[in-house]
């Protein structure tokens, strides 16, 4: 008997060490450790590799970033030291010193410390063979924890033995890590703990899940140890265990490591995302962007300030997005107000939203390009009534009063809207939503569903889309896309590739429309927030009901675009272009150039500057810059008893047809007589003449046609007999009293 209770466990041992030894030399070396560490946070990191946001992309556990060894306060490395291996500088992996005093403990009965060093700690959170079970560890288990730590002493250093240990020991519910425990129970992060903080820490790694009054307890004797040990970096002055108890309660309420830090969570949940294609993919584990960290916090801050002084106008969310013109980087992106806003979670910057007048711009660029005006032109600011399938359009100015006849740089900068509409009504609103496309501005149904109204912005686009299409413009109407992630990354090119969007004179002209502050000064007074120190280019817009608000600029280095109102569609109350969106994209144009010149674009070929006077004195005289060949020097209408442009001088426009709209369908009513139900012709432009169905009908700038069924081509010619314009429209119902034929029938002036 006694010769088989000898033999037997030298057996059991000698198979379990040479069955566990052969899993020690399998445990991975700290670079694979450190490789394969996967943080419960991902993080969004700006161009210069600062954070912006971490996002929760692991809900199993909490574990933060790898920290080095230098990352940790010296403070929270003695306690751990003093706390779970006081020797770990001395031994091999086994403290044989700390083996004998536990089992003389154990032998009289008395609670000791256990014996397992931070290398065996750590051996048993490598291997999953050793780790801890509810009931401890089994004999098998200790013997291979120490061959495991004979292993690891090795083969690592005991630098990385520490760091490792920090980093991967569990600590209090699903906190994993130093960095965890320490943003997400002190609020800062390991490198700034003090001696109280760490003496808290270290209690914790004892007993995870212990009571405060025990941690305390803990932390006390972890304190009182490290006082007294002269190898501790003390503070400046003394540490006492008074309020360890309230201290330690207050810390283990704090449950969840606050991710809302960060100052772009809405760009964050767009990048930090597992690939929606790749079922078996996972977040990646940070993402380096284009933002600019300071220029970010200052936009967060800067649209916070004024949605605060907002207060009491029902106004509660706001977007903020910053381009580089030249890149199309994204240098700031602000989605929300956030603690502000009833819906945070919402995304502003690509939130389909109504521009409102922001994309006047756009509409008469296209009818500068087209010749059909020039920043010169004048453009009656009356009542109008449109006639529409859906019956009569009636714009109105945002004041509500009428200016009478303006020209297009007025029209523009004071955002005059029938002038808008008018322009509209020459363009049409199908041609106006192919130069919108064009423009990087998708609309989701045909010029036509929105009508006249387009000018008015009756669409929605995104901020980020309509910031990029004015940034369109400050690149002389050359599109390019934008990218939040910088061009070494994922293979994007250095320079993307543009198209010409935009004719470049045209968008030359509007950008020295919108930086006149004198052509503004109608509607926004002379010294406005829109003016600046600097060139800039800005245009305001206010969507219907005051439900969208937006101030979106270039200079010659960056694009601003902002918008404030209300992520639900509320109306906001008394906000203005001026009040709301504005002073935001003040500020931060104004401290993007505060150390920065912005100077005005140099003029593309194919421009003329020439003297102009207006008659009757409408507008004061002044140069202006217009397309080669349609420069005029005196400018009026026919109420000012002005003679046609003198010989040499061009005319106003193009001749165009400007009634009825191409594509136009008439509904005859046959309780109605003929000769009521004329249709009224109009064209832009001297001399007219008109032809229908290839054969002549009149001359002169209006005239009112008798009807007749059938399909139509209207065209305008000159005095030569060429084409000028050309539009097809419908008639349909009731024909003309019996034996009239169209041949018969004649045009009325």
């Amino acid at each position: 008997m006694r010769h088989r209770a000898v033999v037997r466990p030298r057996v059991v041992a000698f198979m379990v060490a040479a069955m566990l030894a052969t899993g020690a030399q399998a445990l991975p070396s700290f670079e694979e450790v450190r490789r394969d560490f996967r943080p419960s946070d991902s993080l969004l990191l700006d161009r210069n590799g600062e954070v912006l946001q971490r996002l929760r992309t692991d809900s199993s556990v909490r574990r933060g970033q790898w920290l080095a060894l230098g990352d940790v306060s010296p403070a929270l490395r003695h306690a751990i030291l003093l706390s779970e291996d006081k020797r770990f500088y001395e031994h091999s992996g086994v403290d044989w010193r700390a083996v004998s005093s536990a089992a003389w403990g154990n032998l009289w009965n008395r609670k000791t410390r256990g014996a397992s060093t931070i290398t065996m700690q750590l051996a048993g959170l490598l291997d999953s063979e050793l780790h801890m079970g509810p009931g401890g560890r089994s004999m098998a288990q200790k013997i291979g924890q120490t061959l495991a730590a004979r292993e690891l002493e090795a083969r690592w250093r005991k630098d990385q033995m520490l760091e490792a240990y920090l980093n991967l020991v569990p600590l209090r519910g699903e906190i994993v890590g130093i960095d965890a425990l320490s943003r997400s129970l002190f609020g800062k992060a390991a490198h700034g703990l003090d001696e109280r903080e760490a003496a808290i820490a270290a209690a914790m790694v004892r007993g995870p899940n212990a009571k405060p009054a025990l941690i305390a307890r803990r932390a006390c004797e972890v304190l009182r140890v490290m006082q007294a040990d002269p190898g501790t970096p003390h503070a400046s002055a003394p540490v006492s265990c008074a309020g360890l108890d309230l201290f330690a309660s207050t810390v283990v309420q704090q449950r969840t490591l606050n991710a809302g830090d960060g100052i772009a969570p809405h760009l964050a949940r767009q990048l930090l995302r597992a690939d929606p294609t790749n079922p078996g993919s996972r977040p990646p584990l940070a993402v380096r962007t284009t933002l600019h960290a300071p220029l970010q916090r200052l936009a967060v801050e800067t649209l916070r300030q004024q949605l605060r002084e907002l207060q009491g106008r029902h106004v509660e969310d706001g977007a903020v997005v910053v381009l580089d013109n030249a890149s199309g980087e994204v240098m700031a992106w602000v989605g929300s107000s956030g603690e502000l806003s009833a819906a945070a979670e919402v995304d502003g910057v690509q939130a389909l939203r109504q521009p409102g007048s922001t994309l006047k711009p756009f509409l008469y660029a296209q009818a500068i390009a087209e010749q059909r005006l020039t920043a010169a032109s004048l453009l009656e600011d009356s009542e109008a009534q449109i006639a529409t399938a859906s019956g009569l359009y009636i714009p109105q100015n945002y004041d509500r009063h009428f200016k009478g006849w303006v020209s297009v740089r007025t029209a523009l900068a004071s955002s005059l809207n029938v002038p808008a509409v008018r322009t509209l009504v020459m363009v049409s609103p199908d041609a106006f939503q192919r130069q919108l496309q064009a423009a990087g501005l998708p609309l989701k149904e045909s010029g036509d569903y929105y009508g006249y109204s387009l000018a008015l912005g009756s669409a929605e686009v995104s901020l980020l889309n309509l910031t990029n299409a004015y940034r369109t413009l400050a690149n002389g109407g050359r599109f390019g896309p934008t990218r939040v992630v910088p061009a070494t990354a994922a293979g994007n090119k250095a320079k993307p590739e543009s198209t010409q969007a935009i004719d470049s004179r045209a968008a030359f002209i509007v950008g020295d429309i919108l930086s006149d502050a004198n052509a503004r000064a109608l509607t926004f007074g002379a010294d406005s927030v829109l003016g600046t120190r600097f060139w800039s280019a800005v245009k305001t817009g206010t969507s219907k009901d005051m439900r969208d608000n937006w101030a979106i600029g270039w200079s010659q280095r960056y694009t601003v675009g902002v918008w404030v109102g209300n992520a639900a569609g509320a109306p906001m109350w008394d906000v203005s272009g001026t009040s709301g969106a504005a002073p935001v994209w003040a500020a931060l144009m104004q401290q993007l150039h505060q150390k920065l010149p912005s100077r005005a674009p140099a003029p593309p070929a194919g421009l003329v500057r020439q003297a102009v006077q207006f008659g009757d004195q409408r507008e004061a005289s002044r140069d202006e810059w217009f397309l080669e060949g349609t420069q005029q020097a005196v400018v009026a209408t026919d109420a000012d008893g002005e003679t046609a442009p003198q010989p040499g001088q061009a005319t106003l426009a193009t001749p165009r047809i400007t009634s009825p709209v191409a594509g136009t369908i008439i509904a005859l009513d046959p309780d109605i007589p003929p000769q009521h139900q004329r249709l009224r012709f109009t064209a832009a432009g001297p001399d007219q003449r008109w032809r229908l169905d290839g054969k002549p009908l009149a001359r002169g700038a209006e005239l009112r046609w008798l009807p007749w069924p059938g399909r139509h081509t209207l065209q305008l010619m000159d005095a030569r007999g060429a084409l000028l314009d050309e539009i097809r429209f419908e008639v349909r119902g009731a024909g003309l009293a019996t034996g009239a034929r169209p041949a018969d029938v004649r045009a009325a002036r």
